[in-house]
């Protein structure tokens, strides 16, 4: 890959840059333990990767949160229960404190230095200023779904980041964990993209054929390949 050609580097947030799946099994296993119920990490990313795109999939667009809230209460009647009281938003509730990917705020402080920074989110805006304050990264452009009132894989997420970014697709790069909602929409869209494969991550998202410019394993090895010697 010739990076000296892109100037701008997008990145999508969560299951990236941040470690959801460890966020969502805390989140979901407390209150599954709350009731008596027990279940895996695998299997609980599996029900998530099923349950998040079909609570996502309503006619009219739904606030992450609300998103999250759903998700907890059909994960809650596949298993045979009903949530109690705050434990619907548990979801929400815990994801600004979802944990940063120890590699990333090194990685990303390098790139900043040679390209222009973006986030491309499924999220809500005030959801994603906790992550913020955590990452503590200036990125120059934001494009949240609660922005777009859309999530990825719309295109809409993408065409918005392009037009804010006001970049030749030639020279953007696109940077992401999941195949079902980054890698397959800038395939589309003729974005290069760089599909960052973590070991024992993946479980949240639905698979898809989607096929990425470059496979990286996390993003320390991105910034060595990205960063001019």
């Amino acid at each position: 890959m010739d990076f000296g050609r892109f100037e701008w580097l997008s990145f999508d947030c969560y299951g990236t840059l941040v470690d959801w799946e460890s966020g969502i099994c805390a989140a979901v296993s407390d209150v599954l333990e709350s009731h008596g119920v027990q279940r895996s990490r695998a299997e609980i990313l599996a029900l998530y990767a099923d349950l998040e795109p079909r609570a996502q999939a309503s006619e009219t667009f739904l606030e992450y949160r609300r998103v999250l809230r759903n998700v907890m209460g059909m994960i809650a009647t596949e298993l045979g229960f009903r949530c109690a009281g705050s434990e619907a938003d548990a979801l929400a509730d815990s994801l600004p404190g979802w944990p940063v990917f120890g590699d990333v705020k090194h990685a990303l402080d390098a790139l900043k230095a040679h390209y222009r920074l973006a986030v491309i989110s499924n999220v809500d805006d005030d959801l994603f200023r906790g992550t913020a304050r955590a990452l503590d990264v200036d990125f120059d452009v934001v494009v949240t779904a609660q922005q777009a009132r859309s999530y990825k894989p719309s295109l809409t997420n993408f065409e918005i980041a392009a037009a804010r970014m006001a970049v030749d697709k030639r020279a953007w790069l696109h940077v992401a964990e999941s195949l079902f909602h980054d890698i397959g929409p800038a395939n589309r869209l003729g974005i290069s993209s760089v599909w960052v494969n973590r070991a024992g991550q993946g479980g949240a998202t639905r698979r898809t054929e989607a096929v990425a410019d470059l496979v990286v394993p996390d993003l320390a090895t991105l910034a060595a390949k990205a960063i001019p010697v």
